[in-house]
């Protein structure tokens, strides 16, 4: 009997020990991470879980690549790819292909000149549009919406952008979203816009020192400076041109050599609907502020300030007066020394360009009004297999490349650094907080002076950061070297030091805001005749007459209406 006993607890513990390993491999086979490849079906039921994280979460990779067509805006000069990278194997692509697993491939990829339009429209009237295409103006998206050709996209917002993604939308409020939205629902992921800042009048410091000249703390006394290289003939051979001034005046998309400051020191935003003083919105082109500017502009041009053959020149010769040396000053952004100053520093180190922010003649800022028709916009076709790709791409781009210490995003954040134009990336959208300029600026200059540690920065802050501290360091002298720190770090100091302010932009809505040719054509004629003097000053109320005779009358109603 105590034989059987022995046996019977020997079984039993045999059972149990059985029953315990079977267990464990059991639990060994479910933790996370572990493959299923021992038992039958494994290997498809963990495909089947990799395709549906990769569908439902901004970074999941998928299992096999998936290639998507693509309709996209290409820069020009290859966007200043390096040699032998394409629009379809570059830094981007890339990483996209390592993090998510995706390829675009091009159905077309043109130039924002005509090309790409003509593109577009074609592909909206035949009702045969690309997997993810790029949209210029809300007038496009909704017709795209009308016609049943795109994607909603509300629950890929939801479920596949990050957290940081989220709140850079949010950081715009609710309009930008907005203007991409249709009965409650997202058809796109608009661009962001982010605040660049005042215009900055960027000056040859080293000619004001070999003048023996005060550096300028106000407009006027930089008015001053400007005429005093004119006369100086600082260039020599009498080639000394004056402040770099287009046709166009206003800087803009087609314009690099504006006034704008100029107009703003009057408290004038032409060629912007403004919220005007009775709290109507009005054409900041009609203003008396408008009107004062264009008689100071005269005074300017009178006195040999403003390049007194600015009306013969167009961009490119500009580009060469600047390059060769000719020209010491030119109003721009923060970003002027990528463009259009590298081109004189890469023919000259010793030049020597200075940003000036005036505060006091910022001051007149006024209020302007941003039409959704000037906005981009990326949609998915409407049945495409895949429409969370969008959200996870600009969750990898602009988020995971940027924030994550991550072995692929180097190369990426590098094309900043070199210069490589932002039409490089397939999705041609930028997502950013709307003061990531402020924000970047200083964490990098904090880097460079050992306020932080560059631990703290982002994969594009590092970028930047690596090439300033080798600029400043002297073992990088390039010009891409150069327009890095003066961009970044000079630039966005100046404009953080001198207290510059939020520009509040109002979104007019859905209405066409666009000036018809015509009377932009009128508007440019007028303002260059009275700069000119070919005309008084007192001309511009007449101008201002005819324009709301031409149509101007009823396209403000419209505005207004809207």
């Amino acid at each position: 009997m105590k034989e059987i006993e022995k046996y019977a607890r020997a079984g039993l513990a045999a059972v149990c020990a059985a029953c315990v390993l079977a267990l464990t491999a059991s639990c060994q086979n479910s933790l996370p991470g572990q493959s299923n490849e021992s038992q039958p079906g494994g290997d498809a039921r963990a495909k089947e879980n990799q395709w549906t994280e990769a569908e439902t979460t901004p970074l999941g990779k998928y299992p096999e690549t998936v290639v998507y067509t693509l309709g996209k805006i290409a820069g020009a000069n290859n966007a200043n790819l390096p040699v032998g990278d394409t629009f379809e194997d570059n830094a981007y692509t890339r990483y996209l292909k390592n993090i998510l697993n995706i390829q675009n491939e091009n159905v077309f990829a043109l130039e924002a000149d005509g090309s790409y339009e003509e593109a577009l429209e074609a592909a909206i009237s035949d009702r045969d549009i690309p997997d993810v295409m790029i949209v210029n103006g809300r007038d496009n998206l909704a017709r795209l919406v009308k016609y049943g050709l795109v994607e909603d996209l509300t629950e890929v917002y939801r479920q596949c952008t990050t957290d940081t993604i989220k709140e850079m939308y949010s950081s715009y409020g609710d309009s930008l979203l907005d203007s991409a939205t249709f009965d409650g629902k997202l058809y796109a992921f608009p661009n962001t816009e982010i605040d660049d800042g005042a215009m900055l009048l960027w000056l040859r410091v080293d000619w004001i020192r070999e003048l023996g000249l005060e550096e300028p703390s106000t407009m006027e006394e930089a008015m001053d400076v400007i005429e005093a290289f004119v006369k100086n003939d600082v260039t020599g051979g009498g080639e000394t041109v004056g402040l770099a001034c287009s046709t166009g005046l206003i800087a803009g998309s087609d314009e690099t050599y504006g006034v704008d400051a100029i107009f703003t020191m009057y408290g004038a935003a032409p060629e912007n609907w403004i919220l005007g003083s009775s709290g109507q919105i009005e054409y900041g082109s009609l203003t008396r502020e408008t009107k004062e500017a264009l008689g100071y502009l005269h005074e300017l041009y009178e006195r040999g300030v403003l390049d007194s053959r600015f009306l013969l020149r167009k961009t490119e010769n500009i580009d060469d007066l600047v390059a060769e040396g000719k020209c010491g000053a030119v109003f721009g952004r923060w970003w002027a020394p990528n463009n259009p100053l590298i081109y004189s520093y890469d023919a000259d180190h010793s030049a020597d360009w200075k940003p000036y922010f005036f505060t006091a003649e910022e001051e007149n800022q006024v209020q302007t009004f941003v039409s959704y028709d000037n906005m981009m916009y990326v949609v998915v076709r409407k049945g495409y297999e895949h429409p969370e790709i969008v959200g996870k791409y600009v969750s990898a781009i602009f988020d995971h490349a940027r924030y994550e210490d991550d072995q692929y995003a180097g190369e990426v954040n590098e094309y900043f650094a070199i210069n490589v134009d932002p039409t490089a990336r397939p999705m041609n959208i930028n997502v950013d907080y709307k003061d990531a300029l402020y924000r970047s600026g200083e964490n990098i200059r904090k880097a460079l002076t050992n306020e932080i540690s560059i631990t703290e920065l982002s994969g594009l802050e590092r970028s930047y950061y690596d090439t300033c501290r080798s600029f400043i360091g002297g073992n990088l002298t390039t010009a891409n070297g150069w327009a890095a720190y003066t961009s970044r770090v000079t630039a966005v100091d100046t404009l953080i030091d001198g207290g510059v302010k939020e520009e509040v932009l109002l979104y007019i809505g859905d209405v066409d805001a666009e000036i018809p040719e015509e009377l932009q054509e009128m508007e440019q004629q007028a303002f260059l005749q009275i700069i000119t003097g070919e005309r008084p000053l007192d001309y511009f109320d007449d101008f201002t007459e005819q324009w709301y005779e031409n149509g101007g009358a009823d396209l403000t109603e419209s505005v207004r209406g809207g």
